[in-house]
């Protein structure tokens, strides 16, 4: 089972964890390492790993919240390590970078503006898009040898999303591209059998 953080996320999480929200914790943590985890992510994963804000929902009277006068800060501890405006992250990534997602799939930095989905792009459909355009809807781009670094033109197959369910069904796609080709093939006579069957019973 593929582990939602790295040790050294994990780590700043426990170191952080303390008077931080659900929200708040994720916030941090998406601006520290440039992830896009979820409230929801970060509260089932405290309560699998028994770890608590200390927070009650609700202040005590006479209490003064410990971030008082840190607005829009992070650091609930004090300023000296808080995100001042226009700082970066110590492990900003600049445009261009890359990295590998916990599918197995390389993602390429395409700007460092607007929602983690916006900045991060598939590197392999940026490359079909330069040379074909965009994916049509109801298609799906396959690795030829289920590679997915293996990022090259003819290595990437557009196939149709029933293709697609027929090659998963049938287990017609291969670690050779030759054979998966093939499998598309034999796909696409297999869809022809089918819709000629549901013909006949009309």
């Amino acid at each position: 089972m593929t582990k939602l953080f790295t040790h050294e996320q994990e780590m700043f999480i426990r170191e952080n964890v303390k008077g931080l929200g659900n929200q708040e914790l994720a916030d941090l943590v998406n601006k520290t390492f440039d992830l896009s985890i979820t409230r929801k992510q970060m509260k089932n994963w405290k309560r699998n790993h028994n770890l608590s804000s200390g927070l009650t929902g609700r202040f005590e009277k006479g209490n003064v919240p410990v971030n008082k006068g840190t607005k829009g800060l992070y650091n609930v501890g004090g300023n000296k390590t808080s995100f001042k405006k226009g700082q970066k992250a110590h492990n900003y990534k600049p445009v261009g970078s890359e990295r590998i997602d916990r599918d197995g799939y390389v993602l390429i930095k395409v700007s460092d503006d607007g929602p983690w989905q916006k900045r991060w792009r598939h590197k392999h459909k940026i490359l079909w898009e330069k040379a074909n355009g965009p994916v049509s809807p109801g298609h799906k781009l396959l690795f030829a040898d289920q590679n997915k670094q293996n990022i090259k033109l003819d290595n990437l197959i557009l196939v149709t999303e029933k293709q697609m369910a027929t090659l998963n069904k049938k287990g017609l796609i291969k670690n050779d591209a030759d054979l998966t080709k093939t499998g598309i093939l034999l796909a696409d006579i297999y869809q022809k059998v089918s819709e000629r069957k549901k013909g006949e019973r009309k």
